[in-house]
């Protein structure tokens, strides 16, 4: 199964290729959601890998574009120089809706932040929710038609993700697919389709609904002894119990797209990856021992969160270009993954690579992904109960991207399973 046309892919070069130097945006959200960045970043890595780009869009504007990964790895470990403050996104915050997260922040309060919910994705706890979404794993995958379409996207990896975010909030089983939805809203780019003609305002109705729905899960744990779950975690935590109101739900969606999205579009992307590389497929097939290989290849491979923004706090020399204080540098994950002076054979999908968790897609510093291990557990259980049960999964037909240059992710992915085995 071929991922886009010859014709779509060489237009795409050509388009790249042919457009000034000083034109080129690779934060344009079309570019992902048609698969054709792939020439740009080659090209600013090649031609200018510091770059200054100028998006049209103007709560965006001018902002340094890293495509290289020693560049990026320069920016992501300099917390000091590079602040995550006010937010990881390209689109400046709105003055009247910021979402503080502590992502988005800077020591010290960063750290006690993170350290409050850490203990959820530590090694006990990940020990004692591995039966668990082995057990829902298995459960889905029963449930998956044989010998008919269906949309892998929406009846797998939505699935077991949101069911494993619900566990770890502790959320009301029946609303869990809310998570999802909240995830979509507030990461979807502003004249997404999903917002229906109704642009920002829309995002904001959906997200105070978010944080209205869980003030009422605060309130109720507030007043009960702590518990494992986020949400008492939060409110008894004492980095976290006085926050307010809008920094509650910034953290809300942290945890909520942190715990959600990335891994979802991951194990998408596993299924596509196999599909577009035949003999991998057979290779782990044949020796399934490399499942956790494959899963750190494919995190690399499909990059789930293509970028994250920082601003310059004081001037800074970086591949001979000057960043000024208070200048937006975004760090291009996606293209730091597939930088050939670093990574070999970039471009391949290969399984069994050496120094396969040589990746940036988890970023590095104070900012490391604090779930990456329940991710990469989330993505081995899965792969061990397919191959119990299926000989193959079949792509049936191009996969229906999102509408953003910061999540690359799936909408869709048509999908046939010819056959269980017995």
């Amino acid at each position: 199964m071929d991922d886009g046309s010859i014709d779509v892919k060489r237009a795409a070069r050509e388009a790249a290729y042919a457009m000034p130097l000083d034109q080129i945006d690779p934060g344009d959200p079309e570019l992902f959601r048609t698969d054709t960045m792939w020439p740009y970043f080659e090209r600013l890595r090649a031609e200018d890998p510091v770059h200054w780009a100028v998006s049209p869009e103007p709560d965006v504007g001018g902002y340094w574009s890293v495509t290289k990964y020693n560049d990026i790895m320069a920016v992501d470990t300099n917390h000091e120089v590079f602040s995550s403050d006010p937010t990881i996104v390209l689109p400046d915050p709105k003055e009247d809706f910021t979402l503080p997260m502590f992502i988005a922040m800077d020591p010290p309060k960063h750290d006690v932040q993170r350290k409050t919910v850490s203990p959820i994705v530590a090694g006990p706890n990940l020990a004692k929710l591995e039966p668990i979404i082995r057990e829902r794993a298995g459960e889905i995958l029963d449930t998956c038609p044989i010998g008919e379409e269906f949309d892998w996207v929406d009846k797998v990896s939505i699935e077991l993700t949101t069911m494993t975010l619900a566990t770890l909030f502790d959320f009301p089983w029946e609303d869990r697919r809310l998570l999802t939805r909240w995830s979509d809203m507030a990461t979807a780019a502003e004249d997404s389709p999903l917002f229906e003609g109704g642009g920002e305002e829309r995002r904001r109705q959906e997200l105070f609904g978010c944080v209205d729905y869980f003030m009422r899960l605060w309130n109720e744990r507030v007043n009960e002894p702590p518990k494992p779950d986020l949400i008492s975690m939060l409110c008894h935590g004492e980095a976290t119990r006085d926050m307010d109101r809008m920094e509650y739900l910034g953290n809300l969606i942290l945890l909520i797209v942190g715990g959600n999205d990335t891994t979802r579009n991951t194990i998408t992307g596993s299924v596509l990856a196999l599909n577009q590389n035949p003999d991998q497929y057979q290779k782990l097939k044949d020796f399934p021992e490399l499942i956790p290989s494959m899963v750190s290849e494919t995190i690399r491979w499909q990059t789930p969160l293509a970028y994250m923004r920082r601003r310059a706090t004081q001037d800074f020399d970086l591949g001979g270009k000057t960043i000024r204080a208070g200048d937006k540098v975004a760090m291009w994950y996606v293209s730091g993954n597939r930088d050939e002076e670093v990574i070999e054979r970039p471009n391949d999908y290969w399984i069994d690579r050496p120094r396969v968790r040589q990746h940036l897609s988890f970023g590095f510093g104070i900012h490391r992904c604090v779930g990456n291990r329940l991710a990469e557990l989330q993505l081995k259980i899965i792969w061990e109960e397919i191959l119990k049960r299926f000989p193959t999964i079949e792509v049936t037909g191009q996969p229906k991207r999102v509408f953003s240059s910061f999540v690359k992710g799936y909408e869709h992915l048509p999908v046939v399973i010819p056959t269980r085995i017995n």
